[in-house]
């Protein structure tokens, strides 16, 4: 193999490696979660009201795309301006809890406050993003799941 083959091969495979890590910069960051944890008493213990709506949803799934994608995702995976809504502590979050953060935002870390949004649609967020699915267990070398 040419020294330039070799060349052009390592860099793209660091250029690789180095998107993968700027994509994954919140993915071990408990503090991204930890704002989770402030939500008052009252707010955790509010219940979706469109929870067992079916268009709720939907709805909220192309409310995502025009606010949240731009951020978290279009599969809500995470990005490098935004984590993964798709991680453990957000998808066993309360839906109150969603709610309040959606409403009060996390201005410090890039996040907008949506109080402006309508009350219904920000219950349409917080369904949509209850449905996601979980984010799969990282695979090992050895092709198992880490213990």
């Amino acid at each position: 193999m040419s020294l330039s083959l070799c060349a052009i091969l390592l860099s793209s495979c660091l250029g690789i490696a180095a998107a993968q890590s700027e994509h994954s910069k919140f993915k071990n960051d408990a503090l991204v979660y930890a704002e989770l944890a402030k939500a008052p008493q009252k707010a955790v213990n509010r219940h979706n009201p469109l929870e067992k709506d079916p268009d709720a949803v939907l709805a909220g799934g192309k409310l995502f795309d025009l606010h949240c994608a731009e951020c978290h995702g279009e599969m809500a995976e995470g990005t490098k301006k935004g984590p993964s809504l798709r991680v453990d502590p957000v998808q066993q979050a309360t839906p109150g809890t969603l709610f309040w953060l959606l409403t009060n935002g996390v201005v410090r870390r890039g996040m907008p406050v949506w109080s402006k949004l309508p009350e219904p649609q920000r219950w349409q967020l917080v369904s949509y993003i209850k449905s996601l699915t979980p984010a799969k267990k990282a695979v090992s070398d050895t092709g198992t799941s880490p213990q």
